[in-house]
Formats: C-alpha cells, sequence, structure tokens
C-alpha cells in the first residue's frame, strides 16, 4: 500500500461545484525521501523507507546519521515504511503528486491526548439523569461494576473512568478533494486523528 508521510495543518472548508460547503483537512504530505530500499532477498520483503522532516544532526545518534547519509540527505524526524508497486531509487524525492484528485486514501495519526476522564466522557454514559431519591453526588458516576458472592471480582473490559485518547487511529476512506502541489499541500474531505502540526501517514 503506497503512501505518503504528512504533518496536519489544521481544518477548513471548501465549496464544490454545487456551492456545497465541505469540511475539510489541510496535510502537507511529503516531500519524502526514500531513506531506504527493502529487499526480499536481504530482507524477506520488498518495501520503501521514506523519511520526513529534516532534524537537527546534533540531536541524531550517529548510527541515524549515517544511515541517513546513504541515501544522500540529513537526519530525519520521522521515519515510515510503504509498499509501493512502482521502483524507487534510495535518495529519489517523492512529492504530494503520488496522489491524484478524486481517490480515496486512509488517514493515520495519533489522536488527542484528554487525560484522566470519567465514564461520561469516555464512553457515553448518560448518568443518572435526576438528582432525586436520595441520589447525591452520583449524577456522572458508572454505577455497578459487578456482583459481591459471585463472581467477586470485576471482569476485563469493563468500561470505566481511565486515560482518554493518545491512540493510534486510522480513518478510511477519505476522499482527496484537491492537491496544491507547489506548496505539497493535499485537502481530504472530513477530519484526520491527532493535533495541528503533528504527523500523520497517508495510505491508499
Amino acid at each position: 500500500m503506497s503512501g505518503l508521510i504528512g504533518r496536519k495543518i489544521g481544518m477548513t472548508s471548501i465549496f464544490d461545484e454545487n456551492g456545497k460547503n465541505i469540511p475539510c483537512t489541510v496535510i502537507e504530505a511529503g516531500p519524502c525521501v526514500v531513506t531506504q530500499v527493502r529487499t526480499k532477498g536481504v530482507d524477506g520483503y520488498e518495501a520503501l523507507q521514506l523519511g520526513f522532516d529534516d532534524k537537527n544532526e546534533k540531536h541524531s545518534t550517529q548510527a541515524a546519521v549515517g544511515h541517513f547519509k546513504k541515501a544522500g540527505t540529513v537526519a530525519k524526524k520521522k521515519v515510515v515504511e510503504f509498499q509501493f508497486e512502482n521502483e524507487y531509487k534510495l535518495g529519489e524525492v517523492l512529492t504530494v503528486d503520488v496522489f491524484a484528485e478524486g481517490e480515496f486514501v486512509d488517514v493515520q495519526g495519533v489522536s488527542k491526548g484528554k487525560g484522566f476522564q470519567g465514564v461520561v466522557k469516555r464512553h457515553g454514559f448518560g448518568g443518572v439523569g435526576q438528582a432525586t431519591h436520595g441520589q447525591h453526588n452520583r449524577l456522572r458516576a458508572p454505577g455497578s461494576v459487578g456482583a459481591s458472592s459471585y463472581p467477586s471480582r470485576v471482569f476485563k473490559g469493563m468500561r470505566m473512568a481511565g486515560r482518554m485518547g493518545g491512540d493510534n487511529v486510522k480513518v478510511q476512506n477519505l476522499r482527496v478533494l484537491k492537491v496544491v502541489a507547489d506548496k505539497n499541500l493535499i485537502l481530504v474531505k472530513g477530519c484526520v486523528p491527532g493535533c495541528k502540526n503533528s504527523y500523520v501517514i497517508i495510505q491508499k
């Protein structure tokens, strides 16, 4: 599955030919450098390792600097492997031209971290809904989580309060609305996971 590494710029909206306002996300896709070519004879599978976003050499290990120097480029902050149908050489630069308007892509990123949250925000519990009949400070409580005599424990997977967000999320089948080649920008319909300036992986 081919694709590129990108950075989420933010959200906006554009009008289609019928005058309908469509919300979309702006992603800076590339340029990505081919930093390694995986072959079946050496690695057991075929893939391309792409690097995105330059990294200061003093913040990189010597092993990483040497690895990227083979491709004739500086150290990169984000490295991801893709499986392309076309063949590319080491050090070749891939731009947003990989994508075309109208096709569908999958976008993967790390969702926004929301810290420790209760069951109403985390799982959508309805709460008690009223404060009568002796209810006191129980409006957003989770309620019963298990029986006492049997099984005398809480089953695994019980929906309870806890850390929310910060997960790897992939949104599938987002339509490419526009490709701005000179600025390496791609506009996809709808929203993608992550905050502004976070890295995303775009696959098709």
